[in-house]
């Protein structure tokens, strides 16, 4: 057994107040998911949780990352439709999103609904991908379903390889983005005493968006 309940630390990088948030949940974040990309401690700040739940209700989670932010705020990812995310997000096709920025002690949370992309914008991401994770899209299918061995992918790996030598890797069709319609926005930032501050954004029916404080 490990005891690990003597292991915390105490926030105390700086406070959120509410007057000083953006009007637009999309603007505060992309305002946050800057100052992430530019902290040298942060190996991947646009990493992101993705959490889902299929038809009967199972919950899993895992972690993609973000590929693009429009202005209307929606979180844009690429995975196959075939694995297990992809099959829970078009038979639930809701979900929630999580980033975490331990070195700024922040944390965002998204939640909303899920669209598949247009396939030009998929086609279009599909090559922008380095050619060996192309071929990989490939390989790697049908995603989260078992395989004999590491030596069976690699050969497999190898095979398309040489079969798409000297041409364009096609994007297959079982592989493609989706995008996140957000209805909630969360933002976090630890403070000493874990009073730490929850800003949350939540959408009227009329579209404009209500910002309160949470208890910690």
């Amino acid at each position: 057994m490990t005891d690990l309940t003597d292991l915390r630390l105490s926030y105390t990088r700086a406070a959120l107040s509410r007057s000083e948030m953006n009007p637009d949940p999309a603007a505060q974040f992309s305002e946050w998911l800057g100052a992430a990309l530019k902290d040298d401690q942060l190996a991947e700040p646009y990493a992101f949780s993705l959490a889902t739940a299929d038809a009967q209700g199972q919950p899993s989670v895992r972690t993609l990352l973000l590929r693009g932010v429009d202005e209307a705020g929606h979180l844009s990812f690429y995975t196959g439709y075939e694995s297990e995310k992809g099959r829970a997000l078009t038979e639930n096709p809701r979900a929630e999103m999580v980033f975490f920025w331990p070195s700024l002690e922040q944390q965002v949370r998204v939640r909303g609904s899920v669209e598949r992309l247009g396939e030009a914008a998929s086609t279009g991401y599909f090559h922008q991908r380095p050619r060996e994770s192309q071929l990989a899209a490939h390989a790697s299918t049908p995603q989260s379903a078992p395989i004999a061995s590491r030596a069976a992918l690699e050969a497999q790996f190898a095979a398309l390889h040489e079969r798409f030598a000297g041409q364009d890797v096609p994007r297959p069709d079982f592989w493609g983005g989706f995008r996140l319609v957000p209805e909630r926005w969360e933002f976090w930032q630890g403070r000493p005493n874990r009073m730490h501050d929850r800003l949350v954004y939540t959408r009227s029916p009329q579209g404009s968006w209500q910002l309160e404080r949470l208890m910690p």
